[in-house]
């Protein structure tokens, strides 16, 4: 068997709740509605037995799903945004005047990894207007600053490594990461954000894991912010099959040779 990878924490307990038709031991799982085209999973890991399980160190992961997002729709960025924006604020806590480091990672050469520095183009990045002109600067606005570090075949030199040259210098409160993630479902591509208070292993959903960035190794609280722009090969695979799988039950009624390509299909989905 294929072990399908995912650095979503919702479907590792999904996983698990099939394959046991239980919940995660040491798992505690809360769903919301803000909007009801909008649901949000609290999936928090409580002690080392569910962490062991779920394959993810002990804190809490938030799934934000929108599966409007896919198509332009100003309504739907607008209600992702709000959600996104009161999520991270319940998980940080950030106090005023406390300086925030936001590292996009990923490869800007590549498509489905250029997430994080794409998003750094995108910030509004105030640490040095704090600075320099500190009577321009609306209160409640925090120092933000950001770099895109690149990966280890750009650089030559591993992320935390570049991140942690950053922070001896500029010491921020926290530091955000955001990465492009894996999924192992198709319908989650683009339209699922996860944030998490353990921080990030780079590349570890594609079998690429590099040195983490938490608080130990950083020395700062790290929250990671990831969106899945790819799915495993063994994934795509086993969802078409389904989908063949459906449509033939939805046509077989007493068709004999269906339900023979049927069996075939189903064996043929189990070399996944």
């Amino acid at each position: 068997m294929i072990s399908i990878r995912t650095d979503l924490a919702v479907e590792a307990r999904e996983i698990y709740k099939k394959d046991n038709n239980t919940e995660v031991p040491g798992v505690e799982v809360n769903v919301k509605k803000p909007y009801e085209d909008v649901s949000v999973t609290v999936v928090e890991i409580k002690d080392e037995r569910g962490a062991k399980i779920m394959g993810k160190e002990i804190g809490k992961y938030i799934t934000i799903e929108v599966p409007g997002i896919k198509h332009y729709d100003a309504e739907a960025h607008d209600k992702i945004s709000e959600v996104l924006a009161k999520e991270l604020e319940e998980l940080i806590g950030i106090k005023d005047g406390e300086t925030v480091l936001v590292a996009g990672l990923g490869n800007w050469n590549v498509t489905p990894d250029a997430l994080g520095p794409k998003v750094v183009s995108k910030l509004l990045i105030t640490r040095h207007l704090k600075q320099l002109m500190p009577e321009h600067i609306d209160e409640g606005i925090n120092p933000v600053c950001a770099l895109a570090p690149g990966v280890l075949g750009l650089t030559g030199i591993e992320t935390a490594e570049i991140i942690q040259g950053v922070i001896s210098k500029v010491k921020p409160n926290y530091v955000i990461a955001i990465d492009a993630l894996a999924s192992r479902k198709m319908e989650r591509v683009a339209s699922t954000i996860q944030i998490g208070n353990t921080g990030i292993g780079p590349g570890s959903g594609v079998g690429n894991k590099r040195m983490a960035l938490n608080k130990d190794t950083l020395g700062v609280p790290v929250i990671a912010i990831g969106v899945p722009t790819v799915v495993d090969a063994a994934t795509m695979a086993n969802d078409t099959i389904d989908m063949i799988i459906d449509e033939l039950i939805k046509q077989s009624k007493d068709n004999k040779e269906f339900y023979d390509i049927i069996k075939k299909l189903i064996k043929m989905k189990n070399i996944f």
